[in-house]
This record gives C-alpha cells, sequence and structure tokens, in this order.
C-alpha cells in the first residue's frame, strides 16, 4: 500500500530550525504533489505547505511563509521541509499526504501515518 512516513522532529527553542522529512513507498513522487499538514491539540489538521510533483511549484501558508521551506528530493523519493526561525505556535504534529493537485487542502480517502511531533519552546 501506499505509504509516507514522516520524522525529523523535536523540541527545539523559540528561533530554533528543525528539517522534517516525508519518505514515500509504493509510488514515486513524480506523478504526485506532497502537502505537509500540521494539527495541535483540540485544533483542525490545517495545511503547511506544497510541492508540486515537478518540484517548481511550492505553496505555503501566511503563517509559515518566509520561516518555511518546502523541497524534494525525487530519487531518494523524499519530500523536506525546512523550518527556521520557529515559534511556539507552530508546536504541532506534522503530516504529510499526496494529492493529485498541488493543494494545501487535505486529500480525498488518504490514510494519515503516524506524524512526527515538532515542540518549540523556551
Amino acid at each position: 500500500q501506499v505509504q509516507l512516513v514522516e520524522s525529523g522532529g523535536g523540541l527545539v527553542q523559540p528561533g530554533g530550525s528543525l528539517r522534517l522529512s516525508c519518505a514515500a513507498s509504493r509510488f514515486t513522487l513524480d506523478a504526485y504533489a506532497i502537502a505537509w499538514f500540521r494539527q495541535a491539540p483540540g485544533k483542525e489538521r490545517e495545511g503547511v505547505s506544497c510541492i508540486s510533483s515537478s518540484g517548481r511549484t511550492t505553496l505555503y501558508a501566511d503563517s509559515v511563509k518566509g520561516r518555511f521551506t518546502i523541497s524534494k528530493d525525487n530519487a531518494k523519493n523524499t519530500v523536506y521541509l525546512q523550518m527556521n526561525s520557529l515559534k511556539p505556535e507552530d508546536t504541532a504534529v506534522y503530516y504529510c499526504a499526496r494529492n493529485i493537485r498541488t493543494t494545501m487542502a487535505p486529500p480525498a480517502n488518504f490514510k494519515w501515518g503516524q506524524g512526527t511531533q515538532v515542540t518549540v519552546s523556551s
């Protein structure tokens, strides 16, 4: 089955950086857009960033624009989210998902993985 595995989360101080990874299996990234989502306790899942199948188009939520950078390496079948200047409000579980469109709307009928926890705190 299609599988995306998130990793790279951790505990960082405000202003710190993390790089999240989304490793794909049983499909290749050159045919799908990949989006990052996050969900804080008691909050709805929200779109963070998205990269097109070609990698030439990227989207960012206003809350992370200028601080986060999404990229992909098709040879490694991995999508990355470089997170700089982290703020406490970035604290959430981060998930990645694939879609046929380059969008930060959650895909239909997608089996979400476990995600990776990002905690930003002094």
